[in-house]
């Protein structure tokens, strides 16, 4: 087991991060959300299989890593992500990317396609809304903070029945607590990304995974984006939101765990 709390110095930012499982195991890398930290992957770990080496990290203006001043570009998202693992001497990862991090995905999969084996496209899309609603949206966290835009993400992200039980205050938390630095730094990245062209020249294994009540990332959206992988795979996931592993982990962790066995990447 890796030690709980880590921080990589990238030389243009420090990034924490974290290790869990055995060094030599297949490498299975997760990327968070807008407004979440690594800890947004915790109700999934216990559904993995065995034997996996999970990395997990805070983006810039996230949790405990460095808030550059705002905005960030998708280039720069990306460059931090390369430049992280990289700096972790790993190759041949499955990335699994969701919402904003699965354009980190889908990004790095065109730029060092070296570093990623297989992808996992989770309740994400090649486009995200538009560069009008992220600017309004950016907009109003300047004027009146992050937590302003609390009540209606927690609406898109997550079904009533979720909202309405108590551990909805973890998640209400954690966003409110992002930086206004870095929530409206990756907003301004989501905003300028439009990956549709160079995701449709990717060639490798993929499997998307949408939420049915997803208010962000509809399940269309993200099967539209994960058809544009050649032989793609597509989970949809019942009774969940934006944060399926959130809602319905195990469900979440039969989709990945069929995509690796599929894929001959575990036994």
């Amino acid at each position: 087991m890796g030690p709980q709390m880590q921080v990589a110095d990238l030389g243009h930012i420090r990034l924490h991060y974290r290790s869990d499982g055995p060094d030599d195991g297949l490498p299975l890398v997760l990327s968070n959300s807008l407004g979440t930290d690594l800890r947004m992957w915790d109700p999934l770990l216990p559904h993995l299989p065995q034997g996996l080496r999970v990395i997990r990290y805070d983006r810039r203006g996230h949790g405990l890593s460095d808030v550059p001043p705002a905005p960030y570009s998708m280039g720069q998202l990306v460059r931090d992500t390369e430049a992280l693992l990289d700096h972790l001497g790993l190759r041949d990862c499955v990335f699994v990317g969701l919402s904003i991090g699965g354009m980190v995905a889908q990004g790095l999969a065109v730029k060092r396609p070296d570093l990623i084996r297989a992808m996992v496209l989770s309740n994400t899309a090649a486009r995200i809304a538009t560069a009008e609603i992220w600017q309004t949206r950016i907009a109003t966290a300047q004027a009146e903070g992050v937590a302003a835009l609390c009540g209606p993400t927690m609406e898109r992200w997550f079904t009533p029945g979720f909202r309405a039980a108590p551990q909805i205050a973890l998640w209400r938390n954690m966003f409110t607590a992002t930086p206004l630095e870095g929530w409206t730094g990756c907003a301004a990245a989501i905003a300028g990304t439009d990956f549709y062209t160079s995701t449709a020249a990717l060639r490798l294994p993929t499997l998307g995974i949408a939420g049915d009540r997803d208010g962000s990332t509809p399940p269309d959206l993200v099967r539209e984006t994960t058809e544009l992988v050649d032989g793609a795979r597509f989970a949809l996931i019942r009774r969940a939101g934006h944060l399926p592993h959130v809602e319905q982990p195990r469900a979440y962790a039969d989709a990945l765990t069929g995509f690796l066995r599929a894929e001959r990447l575990i036994p």
